[in-house]
């Protein structure tokens, strides 16, 4: 095995970022959260704040890595409101930052219209109880406009 290398389904990914004088920088992984200025607390504060929708999950919408994670996800879709996501597994910083922000230590969180609601079991009690459609009512309706 060759460090930084990680072979998953018979395909090679790096983890390094190659040595090469030919490389140029503008195709070198870059952290945009870190190049922005902002602190992470600032950037989930941002992130709650300018997303009707927020989820900080283990993958992304279209591919969650955790169960827990599809389940809010598929849950949320139902109501065909815009979802914004962060994936918590690409940042350790950035996870510690959103459990420090909301004072929860499990993922997914979900944040609707600003407030931090919970993780999958509580968006699915309140889809179950038809309170999650409450308060969704006004983004979707909004969506409708657009």
């Amino acid at each position: 095995m060759v460090p930084g290398l990680n072979y998953q389904h018979g395909m090679r990914y790096s983890t390094t970022v190659p040595n090469e004088p030919d490389t140029h920088d503008d195709f070198k992984p870059t952290n945009k959260l870190e190049s922005s200025g902002l602190s992470l607390k600032d950037v989930v504060e941002q992130d709650v704040r300018q997303n009707p929708v927020m989820i900080y999950m283990k993958g992304v919408p279209d591919v969650p890595q955790c169960g827990f994670s599809a389940l809010a996800v598929r849950v949320l879709k139902l109501y065909n409101v815009p979802l914004s996501a962060r994936n918590i597994l690409e940042d350790a910083e950035l996870k510690s930052a959103v459990k420090s922000f909301s004072n929860w230590p499990t993922f997914p969180q979900i944040f609707i219209k600003g407030e931090f609601i919970g993780g999958s079991d509580i968006i699915l009690n309140l889809h179950q109880s038809g309170e999650l459609k409450e308060k969704l009512n006004d983004i979707a309706a909004n969506q409708k406009t657009e």
